[in-house]
């Protein structure tokens, strides 16, 4: 998978996809349970599960119900948890600037002490820099 912004949305940059990790993410694993949640056509999340396969972002595995064929369930991989943050920062920022006084569909917890859980930007050194700071970007192409 390419480390790069358009590398990044080739693979999770379109609502299917973001929406089968964060459901995979939630503990649904089978692809009937995935399609009732997110709502996506069949054929449209069979392509973002063999998409999100291919990249490196789920993981199958087989399962059988006794009386019917073999199927696969779906889990996440490490680059799969990789985007659980994300999916937290982009759950904090639609409530806060698209859904003025709605209720979150999702509100991410700690299990250890039930605290909200969200994701800010913090320095290898510990500190949150301010966004509306300046903040140095190193350009790598």
């Amino acid at each position: 998978m390419e480390g790069n912004l358009a590398g990044v949305l080739a693979a999770v940059g379109d609502r299917w996809a973001l929406l089968v990790v964060r459901e995979v993410a939630l503990g649904l694993r089978r692809f009937d349970e995935i399609q009732a949640a997110t709502g996506a056509p069949r054929t449209v999340l069979s392509d973002r599960l063999h998409r999100l396969t291919t990249a490196g972002i789920l993981d199958t595995r087989p399962y059988q119900v006794p009386g019917r064929r073999a199927r696969r369930e779906y889990t996440l991989t490490e680059a799969g948890l990789g985007l659980v943050p994300v999916l937290a920062a982009l759950s904090d920022w639609g409530e806060r600037f698209l859904g003025a006084g709605a209720v979150p569909e999702i509100v991410y917890r700690h299990c250890g002490c039930g605290g909200r859980v969200t994701a800010t930007l913090q320095c290898e050194c510990g500190a949150q820099p301010d966004p509306r700071g300046r903040l140095i970007a190193e350009v790598n192409r």
